[in-house]
């Protein structure tokens, strides 16, 4: 990585440093509500998009040279390694992730195997397709956290009440420790072939980590994280951890040894900041409905954002979760100006 990398505005702010603006990106700015994405996925299933070098290095562009951003994600899902490491699995357009035989027992444990190199080949090839495409643009790498990636594992799919997961979690602890190990091994192994191929971050996405309480985080949940995070402490590149509903785990997420902590709309930065601890930059955090609203609102809510983020060491502009497929990606354009000082 070259320094302009290490030194553009959203590494800086990761890292606690000056900055010359505030740094932004969006959560799922390669998506849905661009035009441009649509066109290129017409009739492209969801898994094939992101094993195709040329399409992820596409579409992980468009946001950036739509809306300005300050730093680019890469264009995969979370359960991608899963799928490489020889889980039977699809992703359902309109319902998510969707697994052939869920995970329930010892065996199906025992028949997840480790994550190799070569069986995410194609994800080294785009992460160092994009780099040069990408130039000063710092490209943010990411994964499933173990918890997150069990759920899906355990329920066959999205779920709402997770519970079979707690089912799992609850009456049978050896069982899940055994399967959050395997599945923080195939993760961690996911992020260093990125960090390898030359991303400039990472982002460790813990999105139903919310469903739990603070003791059951730190109990089966935060020692997995911890070592794929761990993990990566020599890797050179800011590490970003993020949940949704966390608000109760922000001060056990602020353990889990990210660098940056993700907050979703519902806590102000102001007190996500004392939670997690006066070292760690924060991520976020408008409510992503605000882009709905009138302009003059979401001007108000952006700079109230920005304010709150002032608390912080560092600070990275985003929303409290994805963009929204309805979006007008107008609205993203001009809310990059505002958060650039304009």
């Amino acid at each position: 990585m070259t320094t302009t990398l290490h030194d553009s505005a959203f590494v800086r702010a990761c890292r606690g440093l000056p900055v010359p603006h505030t740094p932004v990106w969006f959560m799922r700015q390669a998506g849905r509500s661009l035009p441009e994405y649509r066109k290129i996925r017409a009739g492209v299933g969801m898994l094939e998009s992101c094993r195709r070098p040329d399409l992820v290095t596409e579409i992980t562009l468009q946001p950036v040279r739509r809306h300005g951003v300050d730093a680019a994600i890469l264009f995969s899902d979370i359960v991608v390694p899963l799928a490489a490491a020889g889980v039977d699995l699809d992703i359902v357009a309109g319902t998510g992730p969707v697994v052939a035989e869920p995970v329930r027992t010892a065996a199906d444990v025992a028949r997840l195997r480790a994550l190799e190199p070569a069986d995410v080949g194609y994800v080294d090839e785009a992460v160092r397709l994009l780099v040069p495409e990408l130039g000063p643009v710092p490209l943010i790498g990411f994964a499933g956290a173990p918890f997150t990636l069990a759920s899906y594992l355990i329920e066959g799919g999205p779920s709402r009440t997770y519970l079979r997961t707690k089912a799992m979690m609850y009456g049978d602890p050896d069982l899940w420790h055994s399967l959050l190990s395997r599945l923080a091994d195939i993760t961690l192994a996911f992020l260093r072939v990125q960090v390898g191929a030359g991303v400039s971050a990472v982002q460790l996405f813990d999105s139903w980590a919310g469903a739990l309480s603070e003791a059951d985080y730190r109990r089966y949940v935060l020692p997995h994280s911890a070592r794929v995070l761990g993990g990566l402490a020599d890797a050179g590149v800011p590490r970003i951890h993020f949940g949704v509903g966390t608000a109760v785990l922000l001060r056990a997420m602020g353990e889990a040894g990210a660098d940056v902590v993700g907050v979703d709309w519902r806590t102000p930065l102001t007190e996500a900041t004392t939670l997690i601890g006066a070292d760690k930059a924060v991520q976020g955090n408008l409510d992503p409905a605000v882009l709905f609203a009138p302009w003059e609102v979401v001007e108000r809510e952006a700079r109230r954002v920005l304010a709150e983020g002032a608390a912080a060491p560092g600070h990275v502009f985003n929303l409290g979760h994805g963009v929204m497929p309805e979006t007008d990606p107008d609205v993203l354009t001009r809310l990059v100006e505002v958060v650039h000082g304009g």
